[in-house]
């Protein structure tokens, strides 16, 4: 299992003492929203780029935006790993992820809580992870939706039909309690933010959540 501390939820008066306090984090989740697609506005490439400036960590770019092609390559040329966008938001899914391969990038497709996991099938031999949204994106700290799990079983069915190395990434109100419940259902990979960054010992909410 790996846990990924969303930096939506931490000091961005002090984001480097935050990243220092998750440093046993082997990713880190950052939320990218434009206003357009979902009701808040948070970073771009240039936070990005200060992040990879003092940690080697994997950094997880969720792009919850329009137009999502349309930026790629700045995000990635920022040091993103891994880029996820929502399949919501284009026409052409396949030409997203041919570009972000193409720009040297991870990828991954993400579905809102409406979506129905049909809707990504003849996608998931292409991608490398899917992110499994059990919140309505936008803001933290939102309750764990649980009929996310369904979701959760039904693309670890899948994952051993299609491509046994995806990875299923869950995101939103992710505790000790709903980790358990993530795990059981066959998610690899937790995104957690306010559970981690509300506490003044990170690292040890991380722990609970291992």
């Amino acid at each position: 299992m790996i846990i990924a501390p969303s930096i939506l939820s931490a000091d961005f008066g002090n984001l480097q003492k935050s990243i220092e306090q998750v440093k046993e984090a082997k990713w880190l989740h950052v939320d990218v929203m434009d206003g357009h697609f979902v009701p808040n506005i948070s970073i771009g490439p240039v936070v990005i780029k200060g992040l990879r400036g003092y940690t080697k960590q994997v950094l997880d770019t969720h792009l919850m935006i329009s137009d999502p092609a349309k930026y790629l390559k700045e995000f990635i040329n920022a040091g993103s790993d891994r880029i996820t966008f929502h399949i919501e938001a284009t026409n052409d899914p396949i030409g997203v992820i041919n570009l972000i391969r193409e720009y040297g990038a991870k990828v991954g497709i993400s579905i809102k809580p409406n979506t129905d996991v049909g809707s990504i099938l003849d996608l998931i031999p292409l991608i490398d992870q899917v992110l499994v949204m059990s919140v309505e994106p936008g803001f933290g700290g939102q309750a764990f939706m649980e009929n996310s799990l369904d979701k959760i079983r039904t693309l670890d069915t899948l994952r051993r039909e299609l491509n046994k190395d995806l990875l299923i990434v869950v995101d939103g109100g992710i505790n000790d309690k709903t980790a358990v419940f993530c795990k059981d259902a066959g998610a690899n990979v937790l995104v957690a933010g306010s559970y981690v960054f509300s506490s003044d010992n990170p690292q040890s909410r991380m722990e609970s959540l291992k």
